[in-house]
Order: structure tokens, then C-alpha cells, then sequence
């Protein structure tokens, strides 16, 4: 039995109808220009448009504020808020922290991060985890803690300070621990990834060369990571002079006596001192413009040291 086949035909689709594909006789790259949306001529614009915007608005418009209410009665008004004996005093305490807190972690970050690259021991991970921990625990939080360890009246340690006489809280001591710990991080964190980079081949045939483990460290570790020294010393000694929250718990904000700079900021714009608050201000604002000057220095550094 034969059956029929129906003839073909040519079936074209409508003119309204768009094909997805470029036909035979049509250049690809003129069928993908001509299938581009108008949105995706602008958008590559409009990204840097906004994220230029999202800055200004954040951060370039409330430091502009300050510049301008600092200077607001003209520069000598501004010269003569630091006469005044507060400001000079929590300057003072603010360059002493920072001044025990940086070399304290710049001492242990090294340690630290010498220790995770170069050995392998039980612990490893758990010792990271606590290098980390300043980054995920508020500030305030880091000087409570040190309020329920050190406080003379209901601490964990309250009679070993009553019997001694040592004063931790409301006290020098007290804002450098808090400094301490917020920002001994900084230093490891930025160590650690280079070490690993770089190996240790270098300071295995140093010694094999008879050089001690100090030579070693001295004229080969510490050279290959000197520029993520610097960079990490920058970013502490930038978070010690800026830190407020765990130094507000634990100092006390005594004015002249345990008030830094940061908390000087606070007090003196609730009294109603604008220009010396924002004159104070400055002062930490220009401490961060020379950090973020200096930390741009250094990436330009690494980048000519490896190419």
C-alpha cells in the first residue's frame, strides 16, 4: 500500500517576526550590533557614574563639612583651639597608645605570621581564628571584656589588682590593651598571604648555608615581606589613633586624664565647641589622608618591586 507524501512548502514567517539568528547573507557582527538593547549602551557609563556618586555622597561631602566648619572663623580661630590644655592632653595619650600599640603587634604579627607559614603545628587554624576575631567583635564588646577581666570592683582579676595596686581600668594601661586589640590583625593579616607566596626555599638553603634562624629571618624573611610590613604598620598605626569604641568603655573619658583624641572629638561637640571639635577632627582626618597617601606609595612600590 503507497502513501500519499503531501508536497512541501515554503513556509516563510511573518514580516512583524524578528528572526533570533542572522541569515546567510547578513554580517554576525552587524546582526549583534543591531540586537543590542539600549540600556546596554549607557549602563557601562552609568556604573562608575553611581559608584562616583555613592562615594561623594558617603565620604568626600562629610569630610568637605568638616574642613569647612574647622576653618568656619578663619585660620587663626583654628590655630588658637590648639592651645587649648585638653586637646594637647588627649593628643598626647593618643600618640602614647599608638606608640606601645604598634610595635607590640608589629612584634607579634610577625611572630604570628612566621609561625602559620612557615610551621606546621595542632592549633594552626584555631590560632588564625583568634587573629581574626578583632574583625568580627565590636569594639565596645572588646572593652567590656576587658571591663569583666580587669575591673577593681567585680572583675575576674579584681583581687590580684586590689593586692598589687595596679589600675588597668579607667586608666593608660586599660586604652592601650583596648588599642592592642582591635588592631593586632592588621599586621599578621597582611604578612601571612605573602609568606605563603613566596615559600621557603630561600630560607631553607640559607640553611643549609649554616645561617642561624635568626640570620635567617633578618636577611631573608624580613626583606621578602617588607613591603606588607609597611603596608600592615600603616593600617594599625591609622585604626590605634582612630579608635573610639573600646577605648570609650574602658577609659572612662576623664577629660585630661584618660580622654583620646576620638573621644575628645565626642565631648567637645556635645558642649557645644564646634570649632574645637571639628578642628580636632581634622586632625584625624588629615592622619587618614596621609595613611591612604602613604598606603597608595606602597602599592605603586610593590607593583615596580615584582614587575
Amino acid at each position: 500500500m503507497a502513501f500519499p507524501i503531501p508536497p512541501l512548502q515554503d513556509l516563510r514567517p511573518p514580516a512583524w517576526v524578528k528572526p533570533s539568528f542572522p541569515s546567510p547573507d547578513q554580517d554576525p557582527d552587524q546582526s549583534a550590533k543591531s540586537q543590542k538593547s539600549p540600556a546596554s549602551s549607557w549602563l557601562p557609563a552609568l556604573i562608575p557614574i553611581l559608584a562616583c556618586l555613592y562615594v561623594g555622597v558617603v565620604i568626600l561631602l562629610p569630610a568637605l563639612a568638616v574642613v569647612v566648619q574647622a576653618f568656619a572663623k578663619g585660620f587663626g580661630v583654628f590655630l588658637e583651639n590648639f592651645n587649648s590644655p585638653e586637646l594637647l592632653a588627649a593628643l598626647r595619650l593618643t600618640l602614647i597608645a599608638t606608640a606601645i600599640a604598634v610595635p607590640c603587634n608589629a612584634i607579634f604579627g610577625l611572630a604570628a605570621a612566621t609561625a602559620i607559614a612557615r610551621r606546621r603545628f595542632r592549633g594552626k587554624a584555631l590560632l588564625l581564628s583568634i587573629i581574626d576575631l578583632p574583625f568580627s567583635i565590636s569594639p565596645v564588646v572588646v572593652g567590656l571584656m576587658l571591663v569583666l577581666l580587669y575591673s577593681p570592683s567585680h572583675g575576674i582579676f579584681a583581687g590580684l589588682l586590689q593586692s598589687t595596686g595596679w589600675k588597668i581600668i579607667f586608666s593608660i594601661p586599660g586604652i592601650v590593651l583596648a588599642t592592642i586589640i582591635v588592631t593586632f590583625p592588621f599586621m599578621a593579616r597582611e604578612v601571612i598571604p605573602l609568606l605563603e607566596e613566596e615559600g621557603w626555599d630561600q630560607e631553607e638553603a640559607a640553611r643549609t648555608l649554616g645561617a642561624s634562624d635568626w640570620q635567617v629571618f633578618w636577611k631573608v624573611t624580613l626583606p621578602s615581606v617588607r613591603w606588607a610590613a609597611l603596608y600592615g604598620l600603616i593600617l594599625t598605626t591609622a585604626r590605634a589613633l582612630g579608635e573610639f569604641g573600646a577605648v570609650s568603655v574602658v577609659s572612662g573619658n576623664i577629660r585630661g586624664e584618660t580622654q583620646t583624641l576620638p573621644l575628645f572629638v565626642e565631648d567637645a561637640y556635645k558642649q557645644y565647641n564646634t570649632e574645637l571639635a571639628f578642628g580636632a577632627a581634622l586632625v584625624l582626618a588629615s592622619v587618614a589622608i596621609v595613611s591612604l597617601l602613604l598606603k597608595i606609595g606602597l602599592e605603586r612600590l610593590i607593583e615596580r618591586d615584582r614587575g
